[in-house]
């Protein structure tokens, strides 16, 4: 029974969520409270929220402190060279950014937490985006699966976890299935230049140059029916004047053409029609090359902190969430000296923390009720159970495959210290080694990263103001696919 129903809160949690019916965090809440008392486990639903609270404490902390200093980082202007250097690549073509974000999401996991890697990632990159109109989920899903497989390193969590859980060394398990995980990068830079090509055919190719103006160029119409991505909006065309983006002006083919001011522009179409259209409210306002928060004579010890932050992070010298906490005091400290500065601060970046770290305490909640209740454990059971004889000596490939799936609706230390032990029992009766199957368990981390149990998935959807749902519906397929990449990639190496 406790199975049937682990499977049945998962389901309803997704299906609820992802048809808009509540949000992320009353799902989080109410759906696992509500199963808890199903299973008659309801006096203890205090206990095991409390549980689970206490276990991502440190989680929620980590992203609380993360979030402040990155933003204090974005604020003056430490990572505007690296938004220059993106859009002098991208060259506002669609499959440029889109692969540009690839890169700079797998350039940026090399530190090994998610939730950094999202922050700059979607901080350089949004602003371009929303003004040419591309879609967000693309951004999205791509930067989330690029970290899934970055996130494999040893200092990222789930090879750490897999060689503690079956006490192996993290360097054999991880080094071997490297051209497994180079094969799934490779597949990530191809889909974000698939996605990209299918963008660049719904708003028509846009290039710079010297002068900063676009040729003329033709754009399609969207298709009767056809579906626009969300978070795309509308508009084929804009012209775009910013402190950091060159000058951009976009003509459509036969005459119909344009233009939209930096703050509040006119278009004009074909037909004489005339309609104001005011931009964004929060366009480019971390690109400004003028903003006050900038601290230009600090620039090379915001650079030295943040390579200090981040080797002590791959070093584990503290634990993290102990090095954020005393990063973003220092970094507030040295760059805003004045009490009310350092006060602003915090208060513009204060949404992004409520956001998270309320996901994180709701995400608690689930946890701790499916670990708390056992329905976890009943799960796990019974997918290792169903396992035929047959398939016992290619308990790595189960392995790949289970990991998939489990890794989504698990957290990794669920995963990594509750099954993997178990499949790595089946696999030595089978005479199948401890190391190919901690290999195999890192399969289905490029779908992981996108699970509603990862606190970090909300840092990239709260700050990319993508609904989660939308997240889900686009990038599951993307990420399964190249989770299955990087499986039939160890297959065929001899890795797995």
């Amino acid at each position: 029974m406790l199975t049937i129903l682990g499977f049945v809160m998962i389901a309803t949690f997704l299906v609820l969520i992802m048809m808009k019916k509540m949000s992320p965090m009353a799902a989080l809440i109410l759906i696992p409270a509500l199963f808890c008392v199903l299973v008659g486990k309801g006096a203890h639903l205090g206990a095991y929220v409390l549980k689970g609270v206490g276990d991502l404490a440190p989680t929620a902390a980590m992203l609380m402190f993360a979030i402040i200093y990155f933003g204090v980082m974005i604020d003056v202007g430490l990572f505007d060279p690296v938004v220059r250097g993106i859009l002098r690549f991208c060259k506002a073509d669609p499959v440029r950014i889109v692969v540009g974000t690839a890169l700079l999401a797998a350039i940026v996991s090399l530190d090994g937490d998610g939730s950094t890697t999202f922050m700059i990632t979607v901080s350089a990159l949004y602003p371009l985006y929303r003004r040419l109109k591309m879609s967000l989920v693309v951004m999205t899903g791509v930067a989330a699966t690029a970290n899934g497989v970055m996130n494999t390193v040893p200092w990222g969590g789930p090879t750490a976890r897999a060689a503690t859980a079956l006490k192996l060394d993290a360097g054999d398990i991880f080094v071997p299935m490297v051209p497994a995980l180079a094969t799934g990068l490779v597949a990530v830079f191809l889909l974000a230049y698939v996605l990209g090509r299918r963008e660049r055919k719904r708003l028509g190719l846009l290039t710079l140059d010297g002068a900063g103006t676009a040729p003329e160029r033709a754009v399609p119409e969207p298709a009767a029916g056809e579906p626009v991505l969300a978070g795309a909006g509308g508009g084929f065309g804009a012209r775009v004047r910013t402190s950091v983006f060159r000058t951009v002006s976009i003509r459509t083919g036969k005459g119909r053409g344009a233009t939209a001011g930096g703050g509040g522009g006119t278009a004009h179409a074909g037909t004489g029609a005339t309609a104001t259209e005011p931009a964004p409210a929060d366009d480019f306002q971390g690109l400004d090359p003028h903003r006050p928060t900038l601290r230009p004579r600090l620039y090379w010890f915001n650079a030295a902190l943040t390579v200090a932050l981040l080797v002590l992070l791959v070093l584990q010298t503290l634990p993290i969430p102990v090095l954020f906490l005393l990063g973003a005091a220092l970094a507030l400290t040295v760059n805003f000296p004045h009490m009310a500065d350092q006060k602003a601060r915090i208060a513009a970046h204060a949404e992004n923390v409520l956001n998270v770290s309320g996901m994180v305490f709701a995400a608690a909640v689930f946890t701790g009720v499916l670990t708390g209740t056992g329905m976890v454990e009943h799960m796990a059971r019974w997918l290792v159970d169903g396992i035929p004889d047959g398939l016992g000596p290619h308990m790595g490939l189960v392995t790949g495959v289970l990991s998939i799936p489990l890794t989504y609706f698990m957290s990794n230390d669920g995963f990594y210290f509750g099954i993997v032990p178990i499949l790595a029992e089946a696999g030595a009766a089978h005479g199948v080694g401890a190391l190919e199957i901690a290999r195999a368990s890192l399969v289905g981390q490029a779908l992981h990263m996108s699970s509603p149990l990862v606190p970090a998935v909300y840092v990239l959807v709260g700050m990319a103001k993508v609904e989660f749902g939308d997240h889900t519906r686009f990038t599951v397929k993307w990420a399964a696919l190249t989770s299955l990449v990087v499986l039939a990639a160890g297959l065929l190496y001899g890795i797995i």
